[in-house]
């Protein structure tokens, strides 16, 4: 056993299901990782309803999309929320005069720091970096880089549920010593279940704690388990919580918020807006996209494999789910 390992366990729980937790705050992704259903191709009137909904339900970071470079990925093949150039923002959030703040990701590969503003010259407040393990000295170099610019920043460490332990521990202890605010547990692939949820999120929260940083968890829903994969986190002292509404994102979709506003049973958050915005946005949208829980998605998360196969497979209207599985276990009929 590593020494996290040991130390972790003296992490207690924090609260009860009926506690209120003033540390605990809500990320809405819908625009961003829900981008990745449809290439970013949101109109200005979703997202500024996006927004507008964030805002009075009681939300305190509005993700908007990711910040990549156009010398990267093309504005012809994808929407603007895959660039979130200043101009695009403000047309949605103007000088964002609310106590929501705004946030965006930057991909390792497709976003440069050179294109990053300094945060006096951006309604920006918070820059999200997200990578795989071996990409981690570029990840840090946004990352400070944003810091001295001003922005609060978060790394999202991907695809963990393939990482050994001990390169798990080397990279959290590197992160740990650096300047960014918050460090991620992704559950990427939408593989783990709630003992190893509460196991990682000791092991993050042991070293956040003693550097001063917060943990956020960012959950995947292949197995129906975001939701409470979430709140298991939370209860142990996760502080930074990712949804987006109706689990909108990616393959199997997010934590669902209105779910989560229901499990915290905060006044701060108001329910009545969301469902609003169900009603009158997601279910028309629901007759363009896909996303959500499905046997493909629940194949891929229970083998530990990247959704694209699911994906590929929904996307040419398969249904031989025995044989998807069978393709990825190399198993014969």
């Amino acid at each position: 056993m590593s020494n996290i390992e040991e130390e972790t366990v003296q992490i207690q729980r924090k609260g009860t299901w009926l506690t209120v937790r003033d540390d605990v705050k809500i990320v809405d992704c819908t625009i961003r990782d829900g981008g990745l259903v449809n290439d970013y191709h949101f109109s200005d009137d979703f997202v500024k309803a996006v927004y507008n909904t964030c805002v009075v339900s009681g939300v305190d970071y509005f993700e908007i999309g990711k910040i990549v470079s156009k010398t990267v990925m093309s504005p012809d093949e994808y929407g603007p929320w895959n660039f979130c150039e200043e101009e695009d923002i403000r047309r949605i959030v103007g000088d964002n005069n609310t106590d929501m703040k705004i946030a965006v990701m930057a991909d390792i590969g497709r976003t440069f720091k050179e294109e990053i503003k300094p945060k006096s010259e951006s309604v920006i407040d918070m820059i999200r970096v997200a990578c795989y393990i071996h990409q981690i000295p570029a990840a840090l170099e946004i990352i400070e880089d944003a810091h001295r610019k001003g922005y609060e920043t978060t790394l999202n460490l991907m695809a963990i549920s393939k990482v050994n332990d001990s390169d798990l521990d080397e990279v959290l202890e590197i992160v740990a010593n650096s300047n960014v605010d918050i460090i991620y547990l992704v559950d990427s692939f939408g593989t783990f279940y709630s003992e190893q949820i509460r196991r990682l999120t000791q092991k993050y929260i042991l070293l956040a704690e003693k550097n001063k940083k917060s943990v956020g968890i960012h959950a995947h829903n292949n197995q129906q388990l975001a939701y409470s994969n979430t709140i298991e986190s939370m209860i142990c002292g996760t502080s930074y919580l990712d949804a987006t509404i109706a689990g909108l994102g990616r393959g199997a979709g997010n934590c669902p918020m209105e779910l989560l506003f229901g499990f915290l049973r905060n006044p701060k958050f108001r329910i009545l807006p969301l469902l609003d915005f169900i009603q009158k946005h997601i279910i028309p949208l629901r007759k363009e996209l896909t996303w959500g829980y499905d046997i493909p998605f629940m194949i891929t998360g229970q083998l530990n494999e990247h959704p694209r196969s699911a994906i590929g497979f929904n996307k040419n209207k398969r249904t031989d789910y025995s044989k998807l599985y069978n393709e990825l276990t190399d198993a014969e009929e």
